[in-house]
């Protein structure tokens, strides 16, 4: 039995009203509910980002921090009321979606001891990925899935990847404080490391440049290399992508001649015909 079911067996009258509007999208109560929801965090987001521009802030800021009090109140209200119509409150807490609700409310108090911390508000439009559940886009969450599990199982590779990294802009970084000095605005080790990573990376701020053939050789070494490096870690990734949907077509065997290797959307088997259970692994 789903905890949907149970829940609603179990909780009448108000509350059980409520968990339906808030937490199903499958009423016509519970979508208007999260399209109002969803038009309210866009909006909360753009007076934030509104109240970040001087000019406009000068003009109309006492409007913009009374229209963001009424915003924090009204997702505070929000998130008590789910609170109190979750069947488990404390799943419902530390659930990513709960602790976004929860994130998107506490800066604007956080900014009444902490000033400046309102503009943390922008994490509001996180909750804006309710709106694959209104759309029914639920598959594409799953997808989601696999990339997550794919960066889950390179993190090794890629801590790997980032300690040779880390070594090589040290050493090279440290090459161009001892090559190039002061005179040419390499001041210390960090600001040869910052330099290397600036340049391994190919973005090239410009602030610091070599300025003697031979800082500017090794800086030529060190763009070639970068073109070569950066492309590890999406590999590494693609790699275990590759695996995830691999397992996943392997995942799915048919009843009838216990053959797999199909498709995860697949619904008859491509060798006899047969419907494919999805509840049939192997």
């Amino acid at each position: 039995m789903s905890i949907n079911t149970h829940y609603k067996k179990k909780e009448t009258g108000i509350r059980k009203r409520l968990y339906i509007i808030i937490f199903e999208a499958d009423t016509f109560g519970g979508k208007l509910f999260d399209i109002l929801l969803i038009v309210a965090i866009l909006l909360s987001v753009v007076v934030v980002m509104l109240d970040s521009v001087a000019s406009i802030r000068r003009n109309i800021g006492n409007q913009l921090y009374a229209a963001e009090w009424i915003f924090t109140i009204l997702f505070t209200v929000e998130y008590l009321v789910r609170l109190y119509s979750s069947p488990r409150p404390y799943g419902y807490v530390t659930s990513f979606f709960g602790l976004i609700d929860l994130f998107a409310v506490l800066p604007t108090y956080l900014n009444l001891f902490f000033p400046g911390s309102q503009y943390l508000i922008v994490i509001r439009v996180l909750r804006v990925l309710r709106i694959f559940r209104v759309l029914k886009l639920v598959q594409f969450i799953g997808e989601a899935e696999y990339l997550m599990k794919a960066i889950n199982a390179s993190r090794r590779k890629i801590t790997v990847f980032m300690f040779f990294v880390l070594t090589l802009v040290t050493v090279l970084g440290s090459l161009m404080y001892l090559v190039e000095g002061e005179k040419h605005g390499f001041t210390s080790i960090p600001v040869g490391i910052y330099w290397a990573i600036v340049t391994l990376t190919t973005v090239g701020y410009g602030d610091v440049s070599p300025g003697t053939p031979l800082g500017q050789a090794l800086a030529m070494v060190i763009m070639l290399t970068g073109y070569s490096i950066i492309a590890v870690p999406t590999g590494i990734v693609t790699v275990e992508l590759a695996e995830a949907f691999k397992s996943r077509s392997k995942q799915f065997r048919c009843s009838n001649c216990s053959k797999g290797g199909h498709d995860s959307d697949a619904s008859y088997c491509k060798y006899c015909g047969n419907e494919i259970e999805p509840a049939i692994y192997g």
